[in-house]
């Protein structure tokens, strides 16, 4: 195969595909049924052409019939007078006559059987274009529920352009969404283990630190010692001033490590032997 004919063969069935992408049936249907409107057009006005030429001749030849009366009567005068050359004149005449109204009566006959064959073909080809035209409407129906039916399986499998755009959003969103959450909570660890220094808060909040570390290592001490009294090893520890009545007493919430320190140090003295 040459490249000429390589090319032609690529070019039209490109072409014949994006044809049949931009080719609506319902659009190519009412086409159709407006093609043959003008075709049942032409034919009525082709009946209507041929009736009236049918007239016509109709016409001439009842005048044809008058001029030929006329002219027999004419002869009846002229040989009623002892004019026979008139009577014979007339005559003829009247003979030439009668032959154009055998052709005319021809014409007239053979119009009539044309007008009547147009008049059966248009009488079909009406109900044909009216069968055609419910078929096409209902082609057409069927066609715009397949479509909308398609729509809606596409749109809820997700595969439709629309639908894929909206998808592709969402998932994008979701994932720089999680993105975003990871990298807060990153910073919010390194904020609490201190490998990140906090511009924007005080001295306090070290402070506040410092205590909370230190709570929290008094809280093992507690649950120390009360596993050991569980154990026989030691008394019960007492418990803690809670920070409510603490804060009852008018002392501040930071002096409780030292108010904890005193149950620590006599839970050490009967290990102590004192």
């Amino acid at each position: 195969m040459s490249v000429m004919k390589r090319l032609s063969m690529i070019f039209k069935s490109k072409a014949n595909k994006a044809l049949d992408k931009m080719e609506d049936p319902r659009e190519t249907l009412d086409y159709s049924y407006q093609r043959q409107l003008e075709l049942l057009q032409k034919v009525r006005r082709g009946v209507a052409d041929v009736a009236t030429s049918r007239k016509r001749v109709e016409l001439q030849i009842t005048g044809l019939e008058k001029q030929a009366q006329r002219y027999e009567e004419q002869g009846r005068k002229a040989l009623s007078v002892g004019r026979e050359d008139l009577a014979r004149e007339a005559l003829q005449r009247r003979s030439g006559l009668q032959t154009q109204m055998a052709d005319l009566k021809l014409q007239h006959d053979n119009l009539q059987a044309e007008e009547e064959k147009l008049t059966t073909a248009s009488q079909r080809l009406q109900a044909k274009v009216d069968s055609f035209r419910t078929k096409k409407e209902t082609i057409k129906a069927t066609y715009t529920a397949a479509e909308a039916q398609t729509r809606i399986n596409e749109a809820f499998s997700g595969i439709s352009e629309e639908m894929g755009d909206v998808g592709l959003a969402i998932q994008r969103a979701e994932d720089k969404t999680a993105q975003m959450q990871a990298r807060a909570g990153a910073i919010d660890e390194l904020l609490a283990s201190g490998a990140l220094d906090d511009y924007t808060g005080t001295r306090g909040d070290d402070i506040q630190a410092e205590l909370d570390r230190m709570g929290g290592g008094m809280d093992v001490e507690l649950e120390l010692a009360r596993m050991k009294s569980e154990l026989g090893q030691g008394p019960a520890p007492k418990s803690a001033i809670e920070p409510g009545q603490a804060q009852q007493q008018g002392q501040p919430q930071q002096a409780q490590p030292q108010q904890q320190g005193g149950p620590t140090q006599q839970l050490r003295q009967p290990g102590e032997g004192a």
